[in-house]
């Protein structure tokens, strides 16, 4: 009798988990049909305020949602090939949202295509003029005289570059999130501009400004299996409203990246990737050389243990070369995307983050 039970009792669980696996199924066929008309998702929703307009530039200011702020606003330097709603997906899922709510005063520099008139735009242009008209336009804003630059990515690289050209400057506080540094040792873009067989000057020259197939190209070279195993995941999962959900929003912003002006193109595969410039200390913006060691104020370097991206060993040597007595590097689990997005960036990041700028934003 107890063995009948249980064979019973394995039949109805083999049962239910095959009435589950159809209803999925079923889900998964409606679900397809329903995003092959579907809009993209609605991304980058907190209020804000167009505080300024440059060609590719747009400088926003968000709408406090605290009742006591923190003194020190915050400016955001995003990637210029990526736009900044990585750090505003979705209520729930924003960093932004988040920083405002803890009573942070934000601020966002934000990149949009490039025009053909703005081909010739290099690291300079962003170093030595978007970024310090950005830092003038905070201080009028917000009546303050201190500003806490947060970098993500290029946006950490240049925020570094700003700042040790700038010592003296409004930069009260530095937060860099996977700042590429060491670039021999992003092993696969090395191999991909190797000039042995790239022609950079030709490429730029021809034209103006670099398609961002052509960019999109490079970063999904760096994992070639996970547009398709991402593909699995999302037919995996289609009855998770959720999950197609997270995922078409991080798939949008993967979709959209941006072009770059050619004068950047070129100034980073010649001075970065081949030179490796940046981390020699010999490179020169504006004529003028850039030593991290003449960083000093303090400084916050979030790095991701599995980024394919910026590998740790090409982030490492930031905190290493600064001069700040005030330094801190963090490695936290997830990748490039997942470290500012994504459950674990919720759970680890961000308060990390907050509990950093606290104590340094009065």
């Amino acid at each position: 009798m107890a063995a009948q039970t249980v064979e019973k009792g394995a039949d109805m669980a083999l049962i239910e988990r095959l009435q589950l696996e159809v209803e999925r199924a079923v889900q998964r066929s409606l679900k397809g049909i329903e995003l092959l008309g579907a809009p993209p998702p609605t991304v980058g929703q907190t209020p804000k305020t167009v505080l300024h307009r440059r060609g590719t530039l747009s400088l926003y200011h968000y709408h406090a949602t605290a009742d006591e702020i923190y003194r020190i606003p915050i400016l955001f330097v995003m990637a210029p090939t990526n736009k900044a709603y990585i750090v505003d997906l979705a209520p729930g899922q924003s960093l932004i949202e988040f920083l405002l709510g803890r009573g942070y005063d934000v601020y966002l520099m934000d990149w949009s295509a490039p025009s053909d008139e703005e081909r010739h735009l290099k690291i300079d242009d962003y170093v030595l003029d978007f970024i310090p008209d950005c830092l003038r336009r905070v201080q009028k804003d917000s009546g303050e005289t201190d500003v806490t630059l947060v970098g993500y990515c290029a946006g950490g690289m240049l925020s570094a570059m700003y700042q040790s050209l700038h010592p003296g400057g409004p930069v009260k506080n530095l937060v860099c999130l996977t700042t590429p540094v060491d670039f021999k040792k992003m092993e696969l873009f090395q191999s991909m501009s190797n000039r042995r067989h790239f022609d950079v000057d030709k490429l730029v020259d021809s034209v103006g400004v670099v398609p961002a197939s052509m960019v999109a190209a490079g970063f999904d070279a760096l994992r070639p299996a996970s547009r398709v195993a991402g593909q699995v995941r999302l037919w995996d999962n289609l009855w998770n409203d959720q999950f197609v959900k997270g995922f078409r929003m991080m798939e949008r912003w993967g979709n959209e990246t941006l072009p770059l002006p050619g004068g950047y193109f070129r100034q980073t595969v010649k001075e970065l990737l081949w030179n490796n410039a940046f981390y020699e200390g010999t490179l020169r913006i504006g004529g003028r050389l850039v030593d991290l060691a003449k960083i000093k104020v303090p400084l916050l370097h979030i790095v991701a243990q599995h980024d394919h991206i910026v590998p740790s060993a090409c982030s490492k040597p930031l905190v290493e070369r600064v001069g700040s007595r005030d330094k801190e590097e963090v490695t936290l689990p997830g990748g490039h995307v997942s470290i500012a997005a994504g459950a674990n960036a919720v759970k680890r990041m961000w308060p990390k983050l907050d509990a950093w700028l606290e104590t340094r934003s009065t």
